[in-house]
């Protein structure tokens, strides 16, 4: 196994920005990686030094980092001054750390640390978890020793970089790794459904002005045999709340969960965004989703991700601009209507899953550390 290979006295690093897509990534192969015993540090930005979880306990360092496209030209300067600064930060740094791999996870965080390693000749890998490289990827992967994807296709990727392409999966937090084989268990026509419909911060709103309309055109004995989990803004609970009351619909709201994992076991249905560890999940626990791209992701790459796991039968696809609650209504009945649906949609979302992203990501690693050590630059480990 390459990993005996590996010696464990140099750490190795991991790179992350303070949103939590990039972070959970980081979380979970952090994770794996300590349970086999080797020692960690992470870079990451101001953001980014208050995590808990498998990094809580994690020698963290905040270096700078800063956006340079998609800017106005103030904050592109100060963007090229903080990755420089950061650049400098991460040299000293990982001199020091002397890391046997450092691999980043997206965001503008990960450029000046990633520059910095591939100009000490250290192994470096960048973890992609669209579907789409993100800008800061772009940047990056000429000078990665490897790029893991999270999707067997993953658009504007050179065809130079093509041949350091391994696809890992995106790993996910314990809670929901441990649902990749508990199965799903398809409703009963006419039994109850549960749906649960979650968007993050920026995603409830929608949520919250078209499903209430939604399901209020449903039949009644159709509605009555659903079972609502769904996240809203603070703002929008009492309006919500009295909607729901109104129909005579059993509801649980919340501004947030914190028991999305065992929400997402009990789910027939998910209406939700199609952010990468959404998308991630979804596809580790097997669950049919309705997906709704937030229209103004960087690069439109929710939508991206969400036409993969639509493609793969995993999910439908319904874009913002035609997330309607007549729409909304006619999927949920033809699903609700047909449960055999639903259960060859669950069937399609596992098998477009990856149960074992971070220990698949960890074993990238080791080969290119194995790689390193017998002189070569870890890219034929790839």
């Amino acid at each position: 196994m390459v990993e005996a290979k590996v010696t464990k006295i140099n750490p190795i690093v991991l790179v992350a920005g303070g949103t939590g897509g990039h972070v959970f990534a980081a979380e979970a192969l952090a994770g794996a990686l300590r349970a086999k015993g080797h020692t960690l540090a992470l870079l990451t930005d101001a953001r980014g030094t208050a995590w808990t979880g498998a990094l809580g306990d994690v020698t963290t360092h905040a270096i700078r980092a800063g956006r340079v496209t998609g800017v106005a030209l103030g904050r592109r300067l100060k963007g090229v001054i903080d990755l420089a600064l950061g650049g400098l930060q991460s040299r000293l740094l990982l001199r020091r750390l002397a890391p046997s791999v450092v691999i980043g996870f997206g965001g503008y965080t990960t450029v000046p640390a990633i520059l910095a390693a591939a100009s000490l000749g250290l192994p470096t890998i960048i973890h992609e978890q669209n579907a789409l490289l993100g800008r800061a990827n772009r940047l990056l992967a000429p000078r990665a020793s490897a790029i893991a994807t999270s999707f067997a296709d993953v658009q504007r990727l050179r065809a130079d970089d093509r041949r350091k392409v391994v696809c890992t999966g995106n790993p996910v937090r314990a809670a929901f790794q441990e649902l990749r084989d508990r199965p799903y268990h398809e409703p009963r026509r006419g039994g109850e459904v549960h749906l649960l419909v979650t968007g993050g911060s920026q995603g409830a709103r929608i949520f919250s002005k078209v499903v209430p309309d939604a399901l209020a055109r449903l039949a009644d004995d159709t509605r009555q045999r659903i079972r609502l989990a769904q996240q809203c803004r603070p703002e929008d609970l009492d309006e919500v709340r009295a909607t729901y009351r109104h129909m005579g619909l059993e509801v649980e709201l919340a501004p947030f969960f914190d028991d999305l994992a065992r929400r997402l076991e009990q789910a027939h249905l998910v209406v939700c965004r199609a952010g990468a560890s959404t998308v991630a999940e979804l596809t580790t626990a097997g669950r049919p989703a309705i997906l709704v791209p937030y229209a103004h992701a960087a690069d439109d790459h929710q939508t991206t991700n969400a036409q993969a796991m639509a493609d793969g039968g995993g999910a439908q696809l319904i874009a913002e601009a035609d997330f309607t609650p007549v729409v909304l209504a006619a999927r949920l009945k033809l699903m609700l209507d047909q449960p055999g649906t639903l259960g060859a949609m669950a069937a399609a979302a596992h098998q477009g899953g990856h149960g074992d992203a971070a220990d698949s990501l960890a074993r990238l690693a080791f080969r290119l550390i194995a790689a390193n050590e017998l002189g070569g630059d870890g890219r034929e480990a790839a």
